[in-house]
């Protein structure tokens, strides 16, 4: 059994306030309290913030866009529980082909960059998840016949037990 944490897009360069990144690191603490990773998945920000985040559990990251550094970190496969989960920050244009390409057929691709909490099952049987963002989140695309959708600050959990996963969104309380 493994339980991960799954975060992306903090830009956390972007935030002045730093009692709203104390808030944050606080209630990161409680949400991911039994976690055994945090898979963060690009645009820290501040590289120094994974220190913060290492004191609630050991982090493997990748970098975004809005990171710098060098692009054989902007992709990395992992596997946990016998599956391998893909952790990218922006989506490839051909995701069949890339995930093939990548061992990760019956898998998990975890990715960022929309800010925009997802999971979604593929044709091709990838698992694709997007936490959002914490600190600058973005509203889903309105559906018809439903409420205008609202942005939210987010994060999200993954737990794989007896070759069940189970992905979960996870709101936050935190105003950026």
């Amino acid at each position: 059994m493994v339980n991960l944490g799954i975060l992306a897009d903090l830009h956390i360069d972007k935030i002045s306030n730093k009692k709203k990144i104390e808030d944050l690191i606080e209630e990161l603490k409680v949400i991911f309290n039994e976690i055994d990773e945090i898979l963060y998945v690009g645009d820290i920000g501040d590289l120094n913030f994974l220190k913060d985040l290492e004191r609630i559990a050991p982090i493997i990251a990748i970098r975004g866009e809005a990171d710098l550094g060098d692009e054989s970190e902007r992709f990395t496969v992992i596997t946990r529980d016998n599956y391998p989960i893909g952790m990218i920050h922006v989506l490839p244009n051909n995701l069949e082909a890339f995930c093939e390409d990548n061992g990760l057929r019956g898998g998990i691709l975890v990715y960022g960059h929309t800010h925009q909490p997802l999971i979604k099952g593929t044709q091709f049987n990838i698992l694709l998840l997007n936490p959002g963002s914490p600190t600058f989140p973005k509203a889903p695309e309105k559906i018809r016949g439903f409420d205008v959708p609202k942005a939210r600050p987010s994060v999200m959990k993954l737990k794989i037990e007896n070759e069940i996963i189970t992905a979960y969104i996870v709101n936050l309380r935190l105003k950026i």
